[in-house]
């Protein structure tokens, strides 16, 4: 019988550790770490992902400040906004809410953020850091699968991982970050020729498609750990990538979808703020 992965108390053992860490930072510099988020236009998704950092800035005692601005912003307006932030010394971390509107080019917003405040791992400085394995913010989903696997005390090292999805967002720095903990990585996505040899040799598969179904019982192996990073709105619930019920009873660990990935990933952006405002010491 599988293990299922906790991400929610994962996370809220992380949180509360991370109090402690903020509060000692308070009381010893007089640093407040600040985050600053920016959403522009009105998808109802957006704002309540914006809502639930904005709250978990409060409960870890972050400062927060949230820059709700109208679809018809134009993409200099944005970027001015930016420029402010990047300036602003109250605010050691700047998250971009996507998706942006079609007129906004979401690569130039990213490289106008400072890399050293770019919490959510997108600048390219940030991303050419990962890919040399050295020092940098990664973005917070793919840090937070890694925490994931990293929780079940399996050594990732030596593993065969298969990663389901190549986006910029989750799938390659998943991959990368598997990668530089010495696991032999595979990377498959829509074009990807007899998907079940491949992820029938899998140790551990992260699956990032928002695709539900995209993997079945037929395509494991006995003891696989699987993270679902997938989230699909299935009439009235959430569902992920995976076919929960059909897989579990062979894996040897999984994570829920809800309450796997996603508290993980808030938990991330958080400390990556934190480890922002830390350079300022």
């Amino acid at each position: 019988m599988a293990s299922i992965i906790d991400g929610k108390k994962i996370s809220e053992d992380m949180l509360d550790g991370l109090k402690s860490s903020i509060q000692k930072l308070k009381d010893e510099f007089n640093l407040t770490p600040g985050l600053a988020v920016v959403i522009v236009g009105d998808d109802p998704a957006s704002h309540t992902y914006v809502n639930m950092k904005e709250k978990k800035c409060n409960e870890v005692g972050m400062y927060s400040e949230v820059h709700r601005l109208p679809e018809s912003i134009s993409e200099l307006e944005l970027l001015k906004i930016i420029e402010e932030l990047n300036y602003n010394d109250k605010v050691h971390g700047i998250l971009v809410q996507l998706p942006l509107p079609e007129h906004i080019n979401e690569y130039t917003v990213n490289e106008h953020i400072s890399f050293e405040k770019d919490v959510d791992g997108f600048h390219p400085v940030n991303i050419g850091n990962l890919q040399l394995n050295r020092p940098s913010f990664v973005p917070c989903t793919p840090k937070g699968i890694i925490e994931l696997i990293k929780s079940t005390g399996t050594t990732i090292e030596g593993k065969n991982a298969v990663v389901l999805g190549r986006s910029n967002i989750v799938g390659l720095p998943t991959a990368m970050l598997l990668l530089n903990e010495n696991a032999t990585v595979t990377i498959c996505h829509s074009r990807t020729k007899n998907l079940k040899e491949t992820t029938l040799k899998a140790d551990i598969i992260v699956c990032a498609t928002g695709v539900h179904g995209v993997l079945t019982e037929d395509m494991i192996k006995e003891g696989v750990i699987i993270v679902d990073a997938g989230i699909i709105k299935l009439g009235d619930k959430m569902v992920g990538d995976v076919n929960f019920d059909d897989v579990m009873h062979k894996t040897s660990f999984i994570t829920p979808v809800p309450g796997g990935v996603g508290p993980m990933t808030i938990a991330m952006l958080m400390k990556n703020t934190y480890e922002a405002a830390l350079k300022c010491v």
